[in-house]
């Protein structure tokens, strides 16, 4: 792992739990797992929100392990939540809130909670109440859509650990443990739930694929992409990068009806798919973005003729790209001193004269994917920092905002009069509401832009595990 998704992680980490979890957080991180004596202050992490797994080493001891992308993975949570309500409604959308709050949580005691404050809600908008089966009906759609899964029961792995020399007497544990646990109360028992992240990460990867699609070819070609991630979707492994074998005549019938879309059209569609680089094309657009904001619209030029032609001589590039030779020469080499482009030498002799030997520039874009995500760890890590300073800088300013409408908010209520609120609003100065909209501003710009940063950050990290041949149709 590298040390800038270390120091990423680190800051997440003090923000969401606090300074003990962000130190032996940080110290997991650069040990990898390490049994639970030779961390030496108390852990502070809650281990109910699933950032921290153990296992058992060759000796039999207890090892600890941070998971670094779960970490990272909190500043999706809006996603998460947005997504849930999209879906399947209000209901699901808190559903999917309270786990991301709590990390693990039983079906009743979740079902509960959410009920509660939905009937708050209806409560102080005059509508009438909902019973709890309308929300159990939401959190069984999310089961059964994976969207939530079951935790792990630790005592069945370390049964099951034990398993491996004697098959009698585990055997025997198993069986008592599975009857405790689900013969009890229905949905409670011991059971206990969590968010698949994994499941939120391949929706927003197939929205991602067919907005592409969408935009390269059209409209209808995205719904012909969308109907077979849908028709593929309950027959793939989730952690496949190829989803499974899916017919013509399946697509064709899960097609919506007001497609109006002929088999003919639908297999000149499909054809397309297979033919078609959108899908690559959604990770390299990302770069090719970076290329142009870094180097200039000339260069992503160049950057784009290369990937397009492999490999090419600088004059090459100067004949094809319609660049000046000294422009050229200055743009190439400025990619190549940042990694952007790679160049090989060919000689025609053993000396490696340059007068015998080609230059050939070339892009190799794994490489570069690589090493933008490590900058967008580190432009992440920058915009919390600044965030952080912009809010501990004006903390004082910021608070006597937040009290003075209190004060207005509770004056308001008793129905004070025009006089009384302007005269509370007056305590803060006009330097100082301008010096607050200022904070304000920036602090929604920073947040926007980790917002931004993530969605790069997912679709190279996500995108090209799934490329190479994604979809496999038979006739």
């Amino acid at each position: 792992m590298s040390k800038t998704k270390v120091e990423l992680c680190r800051l997440v980490l003090r923000e969401h739990f606090g300074d003990i979890a962000e130190k032996i957080g940080t110290f997991l991180l650069r040990k990898s797992s390490c049994p639970l004596k030779h961390i030496v202050a108390e852990t502070g992490i809650d281990i109910e929100q699933n950032l921290v797994s153990f296992d058992y080493n060759q000796k039999g001891f207890i090892i600890y392990q941070i998971q670094a992308d779960a970490v990272l993975w909190r500043v999706r949570f809006p996603k998460y939540i947005y997504c849930a309500k999209t879906l399947y409604g209000d209901a699901a959308e808190l559903l999917v809130e309270e786990m991301l709050v709590k990390g693990q949580s039983s079906m009743s005691e979740l079902i509960e909670n959410v009920t509660n404050k939905l009937n708050e809600a209806l409560d102080s908008a005059g509508h009438p109440r909902i019973a709890d089966n309308f929300v159990r009906d939401k959190f069984t759609s999310l089961v059964q859509t994976h969207f939530l899964q079951r935790c792990p029961d630790p005592l069945r792995n370390e049964e099951d650990r034990k398993s491996s020399g004697d098959d009698s007497e585990p055997a025997i544990k198993r069986k008592r443990t599975s009857s405790s646990t689900n013969e009890d109360i229905p949905g409670n028992c011991g059971i206990y739930w969590k968010l698949n992240f994994e499941r939120f990460h391949r929706h927003f990867r197939d929205q991602a694929l067919v907005s592409a699609i969408t935009n390269k070819i059209d409209k209808k070609a995205g719904e012909v992409l969308r109907t077979m991630l849908r028709v593929s979707e309950t027959k793939t492994d989730p952690l496949a990068t190829v989803t499974s074998s899916v017919t013509v005549t399946e697509i064709f019938h899960a097609l919506p009806k007001d497609m109006q879309l002929t088999r003919n059209l639908l297999e000149i569609y499909i054809s397309m798919l297979n033919d078609d680089s959108a899908l690559t094309k959604l990770a390299t657009s990302h770069i090719e973005s970076v290329v142009q904001e870094r180097f200039g619209s000339k260069s992503l030029r160049i950057f784009k003729l290369l990937l397009m032609k492999k490999h090419l001589e600088q004059k090459q590039i100067e004949d094809c790209a319609m660049i000046s030779s000294k422009e050229a020469k200055d743009l190439l080499y400025t990619m190549f001193a940042q990694n952007f482009v790679q160049m090989t030498e060919i000689s025609k002799t053993p000396d490696h004269a340059p007068s015998r030997t080609f230059y050939l520039f070339r892009v190799e874009i794994d490489q570069v994917a690589r090493m933008i995500l490590q900058r967008c760890y580190k432009a992440q890590f920058n915009a919390m920092v600044r965030r952080d300073i912009e809010l501990n800088e004006n903390k004082r300013l910021l608070e006597k905002q937040e009290r003075v409408d209190a004060i207005i908010a509770s004056l308001t209520q008793n129905g004070a009069d025009n006089a009384q609120l302007e005269e509370i609003e007056q305590t803060i100065t006009p330097p100082e509401k301008e010096q607050i909209k200022k904070v304000k501003n920036m602090v929604q710009m920073l947040d926007q832009s980790e917002i931004q940063l993530d969605e790069t950050i997912f679709i190279l990290e996500t995108i090209p595990k799934s490329l190479a041949k994604m979809f496999r149709v038979q006739d």
